[in-house]
């Protein structure tokens, strides 16, 4: 018999196809991660965080020498609330671009949302001594301090924001909820009432001015003033939005007295049965 038992032993199949895989070289990987991190900047920005997330990780996985997109994946947990991805993300792009402030910013504010506030400090402080000129980054770093109920400190680093960007209407009002805490009520009203005048769509130093102008015996004037920043941003209607808003508490005390008021408690109802998130 041809081919004798051989035959018979062996089942017959078809001869399997070996796929083709295409070999890329790092140039092409490279440039195949830079265009998926382009994606998810661009996704980002119209906040579809949970879509942009695994095109940016994909991204470092192809361009894992790329600081700018080890950047973007840490941004991007943060945006989605992953704090320690986040942080391990950027702490990857620092070592691998040690003098970019704005890695150590990124970093620094991250810990500040752990609520870390000396490591917060440390990074911030880091990222200005690279680049001294960031009101934003002054602003975050008078957070920190201001967390560590350090005020001197706090106001004298909202105070260069402000210096460099005299419209950064938040400084100028956190200035005030940090003179408040020191017990210097003159002087944070001073700056709430400064803050209306460069901006005066913000609910917050409104609300700040009518709570601490109600206590004083300015009672319709307050009412006024509280029923207007309501209506501007209903959420500072809540005292747990006023806490995230860095509110102390002396000036919470008063606070949610104040929000206890009939007409300041038909306000917030009106402003959240209309609210766009209803």
């Amino acid at each position: 018999m041809a081919g004798g038992l051989w035959n018979l032993a062996q089942p017959a199949h078809p001869q399997a196809l070996v796929p083709h895989v295409l070999q890329l070289d790092g140039n092409q990987l490279e440039e195949q991660g830079l265009r998926l991190a382009q994606e998810a900047a661009q996704l980002a920005q119209f906040q579809q965080f949970q879509l942009a997330l695994p095109r940016a990780e994909l991204a470092t996985q192809l361009a894992p020498d790329n600081a700018d997109i080890w950047t973007l994946l840490g941004s991007l947990y943060l945006q989605t609330e992953n704090v320690d991805e986040g942080i391990r993300a950027l702490e990857q792009a620092k070592t691998l671009d040690q003098e970019n402030p704005a890695i150590l910013f990124a970093i620094g504010s991250a810990y500040f949302r752990k609520q870390d506030y000396n490591r917060s400090i440390e990074y911030l402080q880091a990222g200005l001594r690279l680049q001294a000129d960031v009101p934003g980054a002054l602003f975050d770093l008078g957070n920190a301090y201001y967390m560590l109920r350090q005020y001197d400190q706090a106001i004298a680093q909202y105070q260069k924001a402000v210096d460099l960007d005299e419209e950064f209407w938040p400084a100028v009002n956190n200035i005030g909820l940090a003179l408040y805490e020191k017990g210097d009520i003159e002087g944070a009203l001073q700056q709430w009432r400064s803050a209306i005048e460069i901006d005066g769509s913000q609910a917050e130093p409104q609300l700040a001015l009518a709570v601490v102008l109600y206590s004083q015996g300015d009672r319709e004037q307050a009412l006024l003033l509280g029923e207007t920043a309501i209506r501007l941003d209903e959420r500072y209607g809540s005292p747990d939005f006023l806490r995230e808003n860095l509110w102390g508490d002396r000036l919470m005390e008063q606070a949610q007295a104040f929000l206890q008021l009939p007409r300041i408690k038909e306000t917030i109802a009106q402003s959240s049965q209309t609210s766009p998130s209803e």
